[in-house]
């Protein structure tokens, strides 16, 4: 089944994917609008003449990106990596400066002492603080700036 890129208004990923699934039409299998992706979803669909006329009712949607001879088409392999998600920690590196961006040392900077992926932790040792404290937090609450690794 082809998978055809739908431009959008940015920031209206999600809102074209719900209008685009609601629609409830044959030829439409399926959609996806990954975080990863700005101002683009990818739809699974039968036929891409019939569902670039179904865009023309939906608002925020501006178009499938056309090919040589008509909607483009996307092989699998293009977006199969937007279906698994990555974990938190992924990036992520012992040695790194990194500031906390939620729970109670929101605002903090650390450096990463110790990452757990298999729990999506990551434990770190606050700079500011007179004795070294070492806090283990979700890898979703921190959010690097300045890596070793570069």
């Amino acid at each position: 089944m082809p998978i055809f890129s739908v431009k959008t208004t940015a920031s209206q990923e999600r809102t074209v994917a719900d209008m685009l699934a609601e629609k409830e039409m044959p030829e439409i299998q399926a959609v996806i609008a990954p975080d990863q992706l700005t101002s683009y979803v990818m739809v699974e669909a039968t036929d891409g003449s019939v569902f670039a006329r179904i865009l023309d009712e939906i608002p925020h949607a501006r178009g499938v990106i056309q090919g040589s001879d008509g909607p483009a088409r996307s092989p699998f392999s293009e977006v199969e990596h937007f279906l698994s998600p990555t974990p938190d920690v992924e990036g992520i590196a012992e040695g790194d400066i990194v500031e906390l961006i939620a729970g109670p040392f929101k605002g903090e900077k650390a450096r990463v002492q110790r990452i757990d992926e298999g729990k999506d932790q990551v434990t770190v040792e606050l700079y500011e603080a007179t004795v070294p404290i070492p806090v283990t937090v979700r890898g979703d609450q921190i959010r690097v700036l300045d890596s070793e690794e570069r």
